[in-house]
């Protein structure tokens, strides 16, 4: 199943845009003095030693301060329907999550108005494209697949951003690049896949992420149709949402950037 269908026809579009004309600025403004590899990898928001010292010295700080409000700020929501809590403004520095706030952050997730509108989209793309037949059609066929979407997203946050973190020490949040060409935030954006902040500052394999996201769609067979249940469909599911939180991380990417052209930091 496509569940991304609503954002991907978006973004996919506005990024055409972007692509020609802020990231040529972008990489104009940051081109100035001395780039070297090294320093531009010390600058990714997921270096182990984050705080501090990243803001005490370097050159990409005071320009990405000055423009703080176009480039690399973050909603909490995306055009008011996608949740987007778990996202961190480029080169903000916070203090590490709690089990208290790794549970209020899932809770925001599954259970602010936004996710529930985004639920009914995906819902509907769903039953559009007939991703389960034995859901037949209609009216309570498009409530069979609201439900299961929603438990989906339910069983996934769950996962990724409670109890795999609270075990592994990991912090579930996307901290945003905010910097750099198109290619090297895309490239930033899914290597957060593998990649994740601990909650010591340090980097560590995404066990939330690929893990978790296995468990949630083993647990997803409690409620899937039969034929929905077999290893391969389990593992359809599994690769399919890790696919998608990775186009996600690159929707919240670049998300700064359409919010600022495109509408001029109304959301």
């Amino acid at each position: 199943m496509i569940r991304a269908g609503l954002i991907l026809s978006l973004f996919l579009f506005l990024t055409s845009s972007i692509s020609s004309q802020s990231i040529y600025a972008q990489n104009a403004a940051d081109h100035p003095a001395s780039t070297p590899s090294s320093q531009s990898d010390a600058a990714l928001p997921d270096a182990p030693a984050p705080s501090s010292a990243a803001q005490g010295s370097g050159q990409t700080l005071p320009t990405s301060n000055q423009d703080q409000d176009y480039e690399g700020k973050q909603t909490r929501r995306i055009l008011w329907i996608v949740p987007n809590f778990r996202s961190v403004s480029a080169d903000e520095q916070l203090p590490p999550l709690s089990v208290h706030d790794k549970f209020k952050l899932m809770m925001e997730d599954n259970f602010d108005y936004s996710n529930f509108i985004y639920v009914g989209i995906l819902a509907g793309i769903s039953q559009e494209e007939g991703s389960y037949p034995e859901f037949h059609t209609g009216a309570p066929a498009y409530a069979r697949y609201y439900w299961h979407n929603f438990a989906d997203t339910a069983d996934g946050n769950l996962m990724t951003e409670l109890l795999l973190p609270v075990s592994t020490k990991e912090d579930p949040r996307y901290y945003t690049l905010g910097h750099g060409g198109l290619f090297t935030r895309t490239g930033y954006a899914i290597s957060r896949l593998l990649v994740t902040r601990t909650d010591d500052g340090g980097r560590s394999f995404n066990f939330s992420e690929i893990v978790g996201n296995g468990a949630s769609a083993g647990i997803s067979n409690f409620y899937y149709p039969t034929e929905e249940r077999s290893w391969t469909k389990t593992g359809q599911r599994w690769v399919t949402q890790v696919g998608l939180d990775g186009f996600s991380n690159f929707c919240k990417e670049i998300w700064p950037d359409v919010n600022s052209k495109f509408f001029h930091n109304k959301y």
